[in-house]
C-alpha cells in the first residue's frame, strides 16, 4: 500500500474582511477567546451568541469572540456584523472560498489573542456554561487542553444521536486509538479550552482542514509534551448537524491514516 499523499501545510486565504471589529471601541487584551467556526448558520447563529454574550457577560474579566465564517452564503454573516455593530467584542473572519471546519478553528485559534481560547461549535450542543468545568479541569490536572467528552458520562446527554451515527462514533474512536495512541474516549465534542501558548504549536503545524482536525490536534498536543484533560459535559445532539454521515467518515479515516504517517515518517515537525 502506498503512503498517503502528504498534505501541504495550510495556506493563507484573502479574506472579504481582515478580522477588525467593526466599531472603534477598546476593550482590554482578552482573558478569553471563543472561537466559533460557522457555515450557513444564519438560523442558529443568533441564539447561540446571546448565550455567549450572557455567559461573557457574566465574567470578571473581558472575553472576545471570534466567529469563524467558513464562506458562508446565506445571511449569516450580516447577522453577525449587525450583532457586533453594539457588542464591541465580537468580530467576524471571513474565509473565502470554504476552507473546511479544520481551517476555521485553526485560523481562529492563530487570530485569538486570549490567555485561553475556547473552541465551541456554532449549535451550542455542549452549553457554554459547561466551559467551567473545563478551566477546573485544566487548574486540577495541570493540564494544557481541557475537553468535553460525551463518552464519560452518557446520563448527561439529553438529546441523544441516532443509533447508526452513535454506533460510527465508537467505532471511529476505536480507530483514533489504534492511529495515534490518544487515551481519549471522545475527541469530536465541540467543547474544548486550550491554554493559548503552550498549545499555538500544536495548531500551526496543523494541516487537516476538515472534521478531522481534533485528533490531530490532540495528537500533537500529546506529542508535544502537553496534558489533555478529559471532562464529561451535558451535551444535545442538534439534528441540523453539518456532517455527511458517508463521505466525511470517509474522509476522518483518510486523516487518521495521514496522522499516523506523518507521525511516523517525521512528517511533523515538533520540538518540545
Amino acid at each position: 500500500m502506498s503512503p498517503p499523499s502528504p498534505f501541504r501545510p495550510l495556506e493563507p486565504v484573502l479574506s472579504r474582511a481582515k478580522g477588525q471589529r467593526p466599531c472603534n471601541t477598546k476593550m482590554d487584551r482578552p482573558y478569553l477567546s471563543v472561537v466559533i467556526p460557522a457555515y450557513n448558520e444564519a438560523l442558529r447563529i443568533g441564539r447561540s451568541l446571546e448565550r455567549i454574550r450572557e455567559y461573557a457577560g457574566a465574567k470578571p474579566f473581558p472575553v472576545e469572540i471570534i466567529v469563524v465564517d467558513d464562506g458562508s452564503t446565506d445571511e449569516m454573516p450580516a447577522l453577525v456584523h449587525e450583532m457586533a455593530l453594539s457588542w464591541p467584542e465580537l468580530r467576524i473572519l471571513h474565509n473565502e472560498p470554504n476552507q473546511g471546519k479544520g481551517w476555521s478553528v485553526r485560523r481562529g485559534f492563530l487570530e485569538a489573542q486570549g490567555k485561553y481560547v475556547l473552541f465551541t461549535d456554532a449549535d451550542l450542543s455542549a452549553p457554554v456554561e459547561e466551559t467551567e468545568k473545563l478551566f477546573a479541569a485544566l487548574e486540577s490536572a495541570d493540564a494544557v487542553a481541557a475537553i468535553g467528552s460525551r463518552s464519560l458520562n452518557r446520563k448527561l446527554i439529553g438529546v441523544h444521536q441516532p443509533l447508526l451515527r452513535d454506533l460510527s462514533g465508537r467505532i471511529f474512536n476505536l480507530f483514533v486509538r489504534l492511529f495515534t495512541g490518544l487515551a481519549i474516549r471522545d475527541t469530536q465534542c465541540g467543547l474544548k479550552l486550550f491554554r493559548r501558548e503552550r498549545v499555538r504549536r500544536a495548531f500551526e503545524l496543523q494541516r487537516i482542514r476538515g472534521f478531522g482536525f481534533d485528533v490531530e490536534v490532540l495528537f500533537l498536543i500529546q506529542r508535544l509534551g502537553g496534558r489533555i484533560s478529559e471532562v464529561p459535559v451535558r451535551w444535545n445532539n442538534d439534528p441540523a448537524t453539518k456532517v455527511h454521515f458517508l463521505r466525511d467518515s470517509i474522509r476522518m479515516l483518510g486523516d487518521l491514516i495521514a496522522i499516523r504517517w506523518r507521525g511516523l515518517t517525521g512528517g511533523y515537525a515538533v520540538q518540545r
